[in-house]
């Protein structure tokens, strides 16, 4: 699938509100670079998650707000023209105050995005699994949020609030309540701790939930099939493919420097064959005859 070689069926927002009002649960991978995207695709997934901690960590720095509002539509353009897959992409605090998201939106959109997700953390921003993470005033969000959705067109506007950490249960779904008067279409509630707590949130709010299964956090593992169950219609991977590429990427590049041969390696890469496939070489080069202009031979 590339936007060179292939048509895209309509904008991925309209995608993505579709497979919500199918009463799909949308499984979304989180994916760092369009090759990831495309490996997304091909397992099946029918959406992804743009996360910005596995972007930053590409990038060999740290997610706390770091990355520009450029470099992240760059990424998201070439995440969709690659995929065609309708993409959350995680806009952190929208790069700025209610004008400032309003650009982030127009600007993600025209790149692509199925959906935005804006959160309510101060910056520097914090991973929402760790301590000390500090929360800009409830009404501020609801700015942010009544911004993005006066700005979009069809993409869909999804809400983070972090204050179950620092604030308490009560306060991140008094937020979250806010946020939707405000115009958010689905909420993400981070850092619950516990099934009761998904549960509870669920019982507590109307419309579309987006639970977060990251690994190494504060949330206990938990299904897809369990999250459908406590009422919530996405759930996002958001880290975990950068983080078995990471592991793999120093497991043979240890083998090369203490054997000085990728040999014992081999049989776990993806072959040559199937890279190619992968990305559609094939159809890069039947698109290059078909388009390019030969000399004409004199008789």
């Amino acid at each position: 699938m590339s936007w060179l070689v292939s048509q895209l069926d309509g904008h991925p927002a309209l995608r993505l509100k579709q497979m919500l009002s199918d009463d799909e649960t949308v499984v979304a991978p989180g994916v760092f670079n369009a090759l990831v995207a495309l490996i997304a695709r091909k397992t099946g997934f029918g959406a992804a998650y743009f996360s910005g901690a596995a972007f930053s960590a590409s990038l060999g720095i740290p997610d706390i707000g770091l990355c520009t509002l450029d470099e992240v539509t760059t990424a998201v353009r070439w995440i969709v023209r690659a995929s065609g897959l309708p993409l959350i992409v995680d806009a952190d605090t929208g790069f700025g105050e209610a004008l400032n998201v309003a650009r982030t939106v127009k600007e993600l959109e025209e790149a692509g995005a199925a959906a935005v997700q804006l959160e309510d953390q101060e910056m520097p921003k914090r991973c929402g699994h760790l301590e000390g993470k500090r929360l800009v005033p409830a009404e501020a969000m609801a700015e942010k949020v009544a911004a993005a959705v006066q700005a979009r067109q069809d993409l869909l506007v999804i809400a983070r609030t972090d204050a179950r950490g620092p604030l308490g249960m009560e306060e991140a779904v008094s937020r979250a309540r806010l946020y939707q008067r405000a115009g958010a279409d689905i909420i993400f509630p981070e850092g619950l701790e516990s099934e009761s707590e998904f549960a509870r949130f669920a019982q507590e709010l109307e419309g579309p939930l987006l639970a977060n299964m990251t690994e190494f956090g504060k949330t206990p593992y938990i299904s897809v099939e369990r999250f459908r169950e406590l009422g919530y219609q996405i759930v996002i991977f958001p880290v975990t493919a950068l983080r078995v590429a990471a592991q793999a990427a120093e497991g043979v590049l240890r083998e090369i420097k203490e054997t000085g041969t990728q040999a014992a390696w081999v049989d776990r890469m993806q072959t040559r064959e199937s890279l190619y496939e992968l990305i559609q070489y094939d159809q890069y080069g039947a698109l290059d005859k078909a388009v390019a202009r030969r000399p004409e031979t004199s008789g």
